[in-house]
């Protein structure tokens, strides 16, 4: 079975019981005392695998899907059969890291949900395919322009700080997903750049 829909299975399957089990929510979601007090390092990993609600999950499980099986075929030709779950695992660590360091201290900071490593993919993919044309919210669009658009929007609301979306996730795992990429195969660094020479949609 494709790594991706193990992680989707998974991550579906403990966000469900989660919703309904707030004990389960409570030891798997990134509570920074946690880790800095009690060294559950576990959580800087398994709070990837609860949502919010149904639509937080519904739509990073989306954009796994729909991404995840084409960097799923990079990373198992360059790494191996286990190069996706070693790149999502890792996204999932990277993209909260500074979150976590920043609130190390913070008892009542809390953060959860795959959208920091499902920007890694996203990102990963664009770098691989820029004018390929996907669906955002009914509107068509290629894969580049949706990247720099949430990039801007990530910034501008992490800077505004003013609703609970850990935005900054959203960008280290952005970040994340070109640098390992990149670091993986620097090949395809002249192949994205020359793919962005040839607007093709």
């Amino acid at each position: 079975m494709p790594i991706t829909l193990i992680i989707l299975a998974v991550t579906c399957i403990v966000s469900f019981m989660a919703l309904s089990n707030g004990r389960l929510m409570n030891d798997l979601i990134l509570w920074p005392p946690a880790i800095s007090r009690r060294r559950e390092y576990h959580r800087l990993v398994t709070y990837g695998l609860v949502h919010a609600d149904f639509g937080h999950l519904l739509f990073n499980m989306i954009t796994l899907f729909f991404f995840g099986r084409v960097m799923e075929g990079f990373y198992a030709g360059e790494l191996g059969t286990f190069g996706f779950a070693l790149f999502y695992i890792g996204a999932l660590v990277v993209s909260i890291l500074p979150t976590y360091l920043k609130n190390r201290d913070n008892p009542n900071y809390r953060s959860l949900g795959a959208s920091g490593a499902v920007s890694a993919v996203l990102f990963g993919y664009v770098l691989l395919a820029p004018w390929q044309r996907i669906i955002v919210f009914v509107i068509p669009m290629p894969a580049i322009v949706y990247a720099m658009l949430y990039t801007a929007y990530s910034i501008y609301m992490d800077r505004r700080g003013q609703d609970n979306v850990n935005h900054s996730a959203h960008l280290w795992g952005a970040a994340y997903g070109v640098v390992f990429t990149l670091l993986v195969n620097p090949r395809v660094l002249p192949h994205f750049l020359n793919a962005l020479l040839q607007p093709s949609f």
